[in-house]
C-alpha cells in the first residue's frame, strides 16, 4: 500500500460561540475565540488517500482527480467564508476546527466513489493545521 498526501490552503473565519450555552458560558469556555466578530485562519489541510500502485499508471492515487474533488467539495465550499452563517453545518455545530476537520471528511467521503469508482484508493486521513501548534486530524476510522 502507498499513502498518497496532498496539500490544499484556504482561508475562513469564525467564532466559537454555542448556541445552547449562556453568553457568559461561551466567554470562558472559548476564551479570545468567542469574540463577536469573529477571528480568521488561513488553514493549510492535507488530505491522504491510499491503495495499492495501479500497474498502468504506477501511481496509487490520480493528483488531478483529486485536487479536483478538493476544489469542488472542501476549497468552493469554506474558502473565504465566514463558517458560522455561510456553512450550513455549522447552522447547528460550533466551528471548532475539529468538527471543520469531520465536515471535510465527510464531504470528501460523500462523494469519493463518484471520483473514485473502484475499490482503491481509500480516503484515509484529513488533516488541518489551524495555526503552527494546532494540527487536527480526522481517519477513516474516525469519520
Amino acid at each position: 500500500m502507498i499513502r498518497v498526501t496532498r496539500r490544499y490552503r484556504f482561508s475562513s473565519s469564525h467564532r466559537l460561540h454555542a448556541n445552547r450555552l449562556s453568553d457568559a458560558e461561551n466567554a470562558s469556555l472559548y476564551g479570545k475565540c468567542n469574540n463577536p466578530y469573529g477571528h480568521g485562519h488561513d488553514y493549510e489541510i492535507e488530505i491522504s488517500a491510499r491503495g495499492p500502485l495501479e500497474p498502468r499508471s504506477g501511481r496509487a492515487v490520480d493528483p488531478a482527480a483529486l485536487d479536483r474533488l478538493v476544489e469542488e467539495q472542501v476549497l468552493r465550499t469554506f474558502d473565504h467564508t465566514y463558517l458560522n452563517s455561510e456553512s450550513a453545518i455549522f447552522q447547528e455545530l460550533v466551528p471548532t476546527t475539529e468538527n471543520l476537520a469531520r465536515a471535510v471528511y465527510t464531504r470528501l467521503q460523500a462523494s469519493w466513489n463518484s471520483v473514485f469508482p473502484g475499490p482503491w484508493p481509500v480516503l484515509d486521513k484529513v488533516r488541518i493545521a489551524e495555526t503552527p501548534r494546532n494540527i487536527f486530524e480526522v481517519s477513516e476510522n474516525d469519520g
